[in-house]
């Protein structure tokens, strides 16, 4: 969750804000010069809501407004047409989700969450407090691009354009352009068609610059880093049970888990998906080495019904199951560094009768979700892991890209990637969100523009079709408010 001193200070900072305001509003001797104040600098500040407005970047709006007007035309008829398509497959995304959702909540799985293309987001809870950076730049980044698409796509239209502002509401920042209305009124339906849709479509635009950014990555980065020779790890959590003298530390590099490869992240996820699921893989030890390491000792059963057979607390020692001669299920007590060292591994005993020496398939009797799994990351010694692979997983964090270079920070390729991955996400979501036709959302006035070309010979009536685009408002702004609040709910209540 988040941290109670982070909203304390975003709270006592809103309510500090807001009373210094409000007395200065209220002097009369400092009222008029403050107000000055405000205006000159383009603030305004009200609850939990900070905006800032702007002409300086009007120039720079207009040239890039005027600037080939016919390819600004191509573009923006295409984003017209995206915009509109994005305004319908809004409404059938919103849905499906909406469905999943009642799904989830009815089966008390949550397994299915991740399988959502859209998440409500909660800082603290599916959002890491470490990566709020990257959260809250990809948000302004998206908003930015978003508002630019509006500002050109107006000036080319020949619409007034004021202003160009940032605003920060509680912790989320965002930005907007001020149009001049009456300009915007007057124009065609098409016209307002291509401002109103030129924002999803530049969010659009950004997240397939993103994706080809994140594509592109290991060639961007090639002459610094090479990939495809394992998976460097990059830290490694305090109580992660791969930290530790015989564990894992920043700079290693893993190459493979068990006998499953690792030549990247995906790789190494990929191993522990596939390890977590299938049966413990087995070792195969000499009979005489099986002998010499065994320790006497009485096995009992476990809560599930498996067997423990070492009782002396050691954090060396697993209980060992094997097949004796009479094909009845044994017990043995062993170190388990000694016992598996230079060790292939096995499924049954054939897989050990290879070199004609007496030989047995030994398997690690844990826990039913905990498994055994050797870790190897070259010139260090394996690491020998007993617990639950998303432990690992969740607690170890690695980059596929290696540096060629000591000084090269392992972090850098990790930290585009990341960002890339959040600009991806929100800039896509921000465009779906957008056109969904809800209330006070660009969807509204791309659905007005759009019923006002398309349906005007069917419904001469204006008042009949604002009756219609009224009534799809209303069920837009219901379907999205109830993805919102289940969404928040599965979240939180999880």
């Amino acid at each position: 969750m988040i941290p109670m001193p982070v909203v304390v200070c975003v709270l006592g900072g809103w309510c500090a804000l807001y009373l210094a305001d409000t007395a200065l509003k209220s002097s009369s001797s400092l009222r008029a010069s403050y107000e000055d104040w405000l205006t000159y600098y383009g603030l305004t500040v009200s609850p939990f809501h900070m905006r800032w407005q702007t002409a300086l970047f009007n120039r720079l709006f207009y040239s890039w407004g005027r600037w080939k007007p016919r390819l600004l035309y191509l573009w923006f008829n295409m984003g017209m047409i995206f915009g509109i398509a994005a305004m319908f497959g809004s409404v059938i995304l919103l849905g499906k989700t909406l469905l999943q959702t009642l799904s989830q909540m009815l089966s008390e799985s949550p397994t299915g969450q991740n399988d959502q293309m859209l998440q409500v987001v909660v800082p603290g809870v599916n959002l890491p407090i470490s990566q709020l950076s990257y959260f809250f730049t990809a948000i302004l980044i998206s908003g930015v691009i978003h508002e630019v698409g509006h500002g050109v796509a107006a000036i080319r239209e020949q619409v007034r354009f004021n202003g160009f502002g940032i605003f920060i509401f509680i912790v989320y920042p965002g930005a907007f352009v001020d149009l001049f209305t009456t300009h915007l009124q007057l124009i065609s339906p098409v016209q307002q068609l291509r401002i109103f849709c030129a924002g999803v479509w530049h969010n659009f635009v950004l997240g397939v610059a993103g994706l080809v950014v994140l594509f592109l990555l290991p060639a961007i980065l090639f002459p610094l880093y090479y990939t495809n020779a394992g998976a460097l790890v990059t830290e490694v959590a305090e109580d992660s049970p791969a930290n530790g003298p015989r564990g894992l530390f920043v700079g290693d590099l893993v190459t493979s888990l068990q006998d499953c490869p690792v030549n990247s992240v995906e790789d190494w996820n990929s191993c522990l998906g596939k390890i977590s699921v299938k049966p413990q893989t087995g070792y195969c030890i000499k009979t005489s080495v099986l002998q010499q390491l065994s320790y006497p000792s009485r096995g009992f059963k476990r809560l599930d019904g498996t067997i423990e057979c070492c009782n002396n607390n050691s954090l060396t020692d697993v209980c060992f199951s094997y097949i004796n001669n009479l094909n009845s299920h044994q017990y043995a007590c062993l170190p388990a560094r000694k016992a598996i060292e230079a060790s292939q591994l096995c499924r049954t005993d054939v897989d050990c009768q290879k070199d004609f020496v007496p030989s047995l398939c030994v398997t690690p009797s844990l826990e039913n979700q905990t498994r055994f799994i050797r870790v190897k990351h070259p010139p260090q010694v394996d690491m020998l892991f007993v617990g639950h692979p998303l432990h690992l997983q969740y607690t170890v964090s690695l980059s596929s890209f290696v540096p060629r270079h000591n000084f090269l920070s392992v972090d850098l390729p990790v930290v585009v990637e990341t960002f890339c991955k959040y600009l991806i996400s929100l800039s896509g979501a921000l465009a779906v969100i957008n056109a969904v036709p809800c209330f006070a959302l660009d969807g509204q006035w791309i659905l007005n523009s759009f019923l006002e070309a398309t349906l005007n010979t069917l419904i001469v009536e204006k008042q009949n079709r604002e009756l219609v685009g009224f009534l799809i408002l209303l069920a837009g702004s219901t379907l999205l408010a109830a993805n919102v609040a289940l969404g928040l709910w599965v979240v939180t209540a999880r």
